[in-house]
């Protein structure tokens, strides 16, 4: 590879990382700024991360409404969101893993 290509191929890839960064940057600002993460109401497959040992990050959950699994909801919603257990039991959302 010529010394010209490399740099070309240098250049292209340092624009594509600045592109990348810039476009993911805004939204998980935003993201953050108007949403909360709220434990034990996503259904299983449906988790938006993390959770607390049972699986690792978005869409991994193994149950519903799984306590340590987090979904994304609009800020000041969460603990007000009920869900129904399958004992029939409701349950809250919570800001923090639920523990139990």
């Amino acid at each position: 590879m010529s010394y010209r290509s490399q740099n070309l191929a240098l250049a292209a890839l340092a624009t594509a990382v600045g592109a990348a960064i810039a476009i993911s940057s805004p939204a998980s600002a935003q993201q953050s700024a108007d949403k909360e993460r709220c434990y034990g109401i996503s259904m299983a497959g449906k988790n938006d991360c993390a959770s607390t040992g049972n699986n690792s990050c978005a869409g991994t959950a193994k149950m519903d409404f799984d306590k340590g699994a987090w979904k994304y909801v609009a800020k000041g919603t969460c603990t007000s969101m009920q869900v129904k257990l399958k004992d029939g039991s409701s349950r809250m959302g919570a800001l923090m893993p639920i523990k139990g």
